[in-house]
C-alpha cells in the first residue's frame, strides 16, 4: 500500500496491482467519483478477460428458466409491491396506506409493503406470491426503472412470466424527494401514480424477443493512447480489431508528452505500445484512413473506408478520436518566440541548461466564456514543468499565475514539493487575466496579486501558457452524422449516462473513451480505453443477442409511405420493405418512441408504451374518482 493506505499501481499501469493477476479498481486505489469507479470496474473486468480467455465459457451454463404462463386472452391479475426504500421513500410517503389503497383497485389480487423490494428476500418472495396467487402482472412503486427495471424484469421470468408483464412507478424521484415537506399530498400523489400504472398494466402484453448471430469483431476508431489500449486489450482477449488512423502513425498526443509528474518516461512507454499493436496478429491497422459510411447495428456493422476499397464487417464500435491542444489567441502567442504552450515546453527543457525567470499562466482556453470547463490536466502540467526546471537550474525563478489550482488526488503531493522548491504561486482575479507586453529582449506581465489586493510587473525570459483542451470539431462532427451519436455544447461524444454507462452510447453496441469524451489525464485514458473493451468484450464473447422487445412496430395497413419516420430516427432503425412501407429493424431500434409521436398517420406504435397503456396510464393518473379504474373507448 502507499502512504495513505491505498493499493498501489504497477509503474505506468494504471489498474495493475504489483502482483500479477490482480487488478484494482474504485476507491482501493485512490479517491474517485462514480463514473471513475465504474470505468474502473469494466477495466478490471478487460484485464480479467485478457487472462482468462482461454477459458472463456468452459465452466457456464445457460440459465433456465420456467415456461411462460399463459396470459394472452386472460383475466388481469395483478400484484402490487410498494417499497419503503428504507427511509428514502417511507420518511414522506404513508406507504402501508398506499399499498391498502391498491388491494381497491380493479385487477389488483394482491398488494403489500416491503422495506427495499429489490432484495433478494423480497424477489424472491415475489417468485413465490406469483405461484400462489396466479399472478399475471406485477406492479412496482419505488425507485426510478432506468436503474431496477432488469432486476425485476429477471424476477418475473424466473417465476414463470414475459418479463414485459412488468410495470414501474417512481414514487421516489416523483413523490418522496420532491415533496419532502408535504407528506400528505406525496402519499396522494403516489396513490395516483399506483393508480395509473395498474390501469396501464391491465393492457400489457407478452413480448417476445428474437436472437441474431454476431460478427465478433470489433472497430476502433483513433490510434492514439486510448484507441491502441482499446485495441490490445480487445485483441488479447481473442477478438480481431481493425484499427482506423487517420494519421501515418500511431500515438495521436501522447507524442507531445514527455514524461509523468512522477519522472517516468512516457515516451518509452509509447514506443512500447506502438511495437505491441503492430505486432499483433489480431489487430489490422488502417493508417491514413477515414470512415466513409456506417450501417448496421449492435452485432452487425458494416463500415466502408474512404480508401473505397476497404469494407468492414464488425460487431462493436469503439470511437477514441481524441482532442487537440487549444491555440491561443492572445498573450502574443505566435508573435514572439518566447511565448509557448506547456506542450512545447515538454521537450523544451530538455534543450536548456538555465531558464531564468519563466512565467506560467493558467486557465487558458479554459474555464472562459467559449470553454466554459476545466480542461483537467493543466495544473498538473504546469507543476510538473516547474518542478523539473528548479531541479535542473536552481538558480531560475519559476512563477505560477492561476486562478484555482485543481491537482486532484495524489497530485497534490507535486503542489507541495513546487513549492518546497521555490515555485512562487500569484492568484488572480477570475475576470481579470494577466496583460503581456514586449520590454526589449524580455516580456513583462502585470497581473492582480489578490493575496495583496495590488498589482505587481514581473519580466520574464520565457512565458508558458497552459493552453487547454478542445475537441477536434469537424472529425466528431462527422462521425456524428455517419453514426448518429450526440455531441456537448463543446463538440465531445456524449455518454449515455454520465454514472452508469460512462463508456456507453445510447446507442446499443458503441463506445467512447479517452479525451474524445472529454478532457483527461494520460493514466485516465488508458483506463477509459481498457473499459470501452470490457465493455465490447460483453457483445463480442456473444454468438448471438436478444433483440426486440421495447421496439416500434409498424401498422402497414396505415403506412403512406411518407419517410417521416426515417427522417426522425436518430438511430437509422426504419427502412423501406419489399412492400414499398416502412418497416422498424428491431436490433437497430433503442425504443425511444420518436417515430411514434411523428407519424402523421398513426401506424407505429411503441410497444409497452401503446396508445391504449399510454391512456390508461395518463387517465387514470387524473382520474378524480380515485376507487375505480376508467375504461379506455
Amino acid at each position: 500500500r502507499d502512504r495513505f493506505g491505498f493499493f498501489m499501481e504497477g509503474s505506468l499501469k494504471p489498474l495493475m496491482s504489483t502482483r500479477k493477476g490482480i487488478f484494482l479498481c474504485g476507491a482501493g486505489s485512490g479517491p474517485v467519483d462514480i463514473p471513475e469507479a465504474v470505468t474502473h470496474g469494466s477495466s478490471a473486468a478487460a484485464l480479467s478477460g485478457e487472462v482468462l480467455k482461454d477459458s472463456r465459457n468452459t465452466e457456464t451454463s445457460a440459465k433456465k428458466y420456467p415456461g411462460e404462463k399463459r396470459v394472452k386472452g386472460t383475466e388481469a391479475r395483478i400484484g402490487v409491491f410498494i417499497c419503503h426504500c428504507g427511509i428514502n421513500i417511507a420518511s414522506v410517503v404513508d406507504v402501508k396506506a398506499v399499498a391498502e389503497y391498491a388491494k381497491s383497485l380493479p385487477g389488483v389480487v394482491y398488494s403489500e409493503h416491503t422495506i427495499y423490494t429489490c432484495s433478494q428476500d423480497t424477489q424472491k418472495r415475489i417468485k413465490e406470491l406469483i405461484g400462489e396467487h396466479n399472478l399475471n402482472r406485477i406492479v412496482v412503486a419505488s425507485c426510478t426503472p432506468r436503474t431496477h427495471e432488469d432486476l425485476f424484469q429477471e424476477t418475473l421470468r424466473e417465476g414463470g412470466l414475459n418479463k414485459y408483464l412488468f410495470e414501474m412507478t417512481d414514487i421516489r424521484e416523483q413523490c418522496s424527494w420532491v415533496h419532502q415537506n408535504e407528506p400528505e399530498p406525496a402519499t396522494e400523489k403516489a396513490k395516483a401514480l399506483v393508480r395509473g400504472s395498474v390501469a396501464k398494466a391491465q393492457y400489457l402484453e407478452p413480448l417476445q424477443l428474437k436472437t441474431i448471430p454476431v460478427n465478433n469483431n470489433a472497430l476502433v476508431v483513433g490510434g492514439g493512447i486510448t484507441g491502441m489500449t482499446a485495441s490490445l486489450s480487445l485483441a488479447r482477449q481473442g477478438f480481431k480489431v481493425h484499427l482506423i488512423e487517420k494519421e501515418s502513425e500511431l500515438g495521436g498526443n501522447m507524442h507531445f508528452l514527455n514524461r509523468e509528474i512522477n519522472g517516468e518516461d512516457w515516451q518509452e512507454f509509447l514506443k512500447e505500445k506502438i511495437r505491441e499493436v503492430k505486432e499483433e496478429e489480431l489487430i489490422d491497422i488502417h493508417f491514413s484512413n477515414n470512415i466513409k459510411s456506417v450501417s448496421g447495428s449492435i452485432g452487425n456493422f458494416t463500415t466502408a473506408l474512404d480508401d473505397d476499397e476497404t469494407v468492414i464487417d464488425h460487431g462493436v464500435i469503439i470511437i477514441a478520436t481524441g482532442a487537440k491542444e487549444y491555440e491561443p489567441g492572445n498573450f502574443l502567442y505566435g508573435k514572439n518566440r518566447n511565448v509557448i504552450t506547456q506542450r512545447s515546453l515538454e521537450f523544451e527543457i530538455d534543450k536548456r541548461e538555465k531558464f531564468g525567470t519563466v512565467v506560467m499562466i493558467q486557465c487558458v482556453g479554459s474555464r472562459d466564456d467559449e470553454h466554459n470547463y476545466c480542461s483537467r490536466v493543466c495544473c498538473s502540467e504546469a507543476i510538473k514543468n516547474a518542478i523539473t526546471i528548479r531541479e535542473k537550474d536552481p538558480d531560475s525563478n519559476v512563477y505560477i499565475l492561476y486562478r484555482d489550482i485543481r491537482t486532484y488526488t495524489i497530485r497534490e503531493l507535486f503542489y507541495r514539493k513546487a513549492r518546497e522548491l521555490g515555485v512562487k504561486f500569484i492568484h488572480f482575479p477570475d475576470e481579470e487575466y494577466p496583460e503581456v507586453k514586449e520590454n526589449e529582449n524580455m516580456l513583462s506581465i502585470k497581473v492582480k496579486n489578490t493575496v495583496i489586493n495590488d498589482y505587481v510587473t514581473l519580466d520574464c525570459d520565457l512565458l508558458v501558457l497552459s493552453a487547454g483542451i478542445e475537441a477536434t470539431k469537424d472529425t466528431n462532427r462527422r462521425l456524428a452524422e455517419l453514426m448518429k451519436l450526440p455531441l456537448d455544447e463543446h463538440g465531445n461524444f456524449m455518454e449515455a449516462h454520465i454514472k452508469l454507462r460512462p463508456v456507453d452510447f445510447a446507442n446499443e453496441g458503441m463506445f467512447v473513451c479517452g479525451m474524445a469524451h472529454s478532457p483527461k489525464n494520460t493514466e485516465e485514458n488508458i483506463m477509459q480505453g481498457v473499459a470501452a473493451a470490457g465493455r465490447a468484450s460483453t457483445i463480442l464473447s456473444k454468438d448471438f443477442l436478444e433483440v426486440g422487445g421495447v421496439v416500434s412496430v409498424i401498422n402497414e395497413e396505415k403506412c403512406a409511405s411518407c419517410l417521416t419516420c426515417i427522417r426522425e430516427c436518430i438511430f437509422s432503425a426504419p427502412f423501406i420493405n419489399k412492400n414499398g412501407k416502412a418497416e422498424v429493424d428491431p436490433a437497430g431500434c433503442q425504443g425511444c418512441g420518436n417515430c411514434a409521436s411523428a407519424c402523421p398517420a398513426g401506424a407505429i406504435q411503441l410497444l409497452t408504451f401503446t396508445d391504449e397503456q399510454e391512456c390508461a396510464l395518463v387517465k387514470n393518473i387524473l382520474s378524480v374518482n380515485e376507487k375505480s379504474v376508467v375504461e379506455i373507448k
